[in-house]
């Protein structure tokens, strides 16, 4: 494996100990992040190169789902050349589910628009089940990646998978949700107590190095022992 810029990222980093007393899973979490906090940068930047010359990001996320995947389970991960060598091996796959999801989400956006536009009770109950739907969706994409990797199944049963996920992993799941409307509300306030161009500067900076990595991140240490439970273990 080759290094990248001032870090080598072919030396084994702390690793997990077996035989370590089990922390709280906050804690846990926070050190697997500190530990891997350099490598995922890496990935972050790399992440946001390749979403910014190509649309769909199912190329993109299904890397970023491998270096998270390895990191959860206490393996080394080569970070660059890991989200590379996951692309080369799942593109076939992780495109068009990639563009399935921007289509999908597109229409749900499109009707929800549409029935909260009008009037009567059918727009109330029509906005109601749309939104309902974008929200499993949204849940849905939790799962759809590592599913991709890990297993090799027609895209049919990746969606069918990820959907039954939600439900199963419910409370995991809220608990993403929940930290993600915490950022957005932390980067609201942000925006109303600074400058606008030194809290453009601010959201660019983290989003690009930090935040796509600590939420992928977030998201597989939640999601991959439901699926190792209901799916890899069975």
């Amino acid at each position: 494996m080759a290094k990248f810029g001032f870090f080598d990222y072919t030396k084994p980093g702390p690793g997990v100990n077996k035989n370590a007393p089990k922390k709280k899973a906050f804690f846990e979490f926070f050190e697997l992040w500190f530990n891997n906090i350099w490598s995922l940068i890496s990935v972050n930047i790399t992440f946001f190169l390749v979403n910014l010359f190509i649309i769909p990001n199912g190329l993109a996320s299904a890397g970023m789902a491998n270096v998270t995947r390895s990191i959860v389970r206490g393996k080394h991960s080569f970070g660059v050349s890991d989200f590379w060598e996951t692309i080369k091996k799942n593109w076939k796959q992780a495109l068009p589910a990639g563009i399935i999801n921007i289509i999908f989400t597109a229409l749900l956006v499109f009707g929800i628009w549409f029935y909260y536009t009008g009037s009567g009770a059918f727009s109330v109950v029509g906005t109601g089940v749309l939104l309902g739907l974008f929200i499993i969706f949204a849940i849905m994409k939790y799962y759809i990646w590592l599913i991709l990797i890990t297993f090799k199944l027609p895209l049919k049963k990746i969606y069918k998978n990820s959907f039954l996920l939600v439900f199963v992993n419910f409370k995991k799941n809220l608990l993403i949700g929940f930290a993600s409307i915490l950022y957005y509300v932390l980067m609201g306030l942000i925006f109303w107590a600074l400058p606008y161009s030194v809290v453009l500067i601010i959201l660019i900076l983290i989003t690009i190095m930090l935040f796509t990595g600590l939420r992928q991140l977030l998201i597989m240490y939640c999601v991959f022992p439901a699926v190792e439970k209901t799916m890899i273990i069975p």
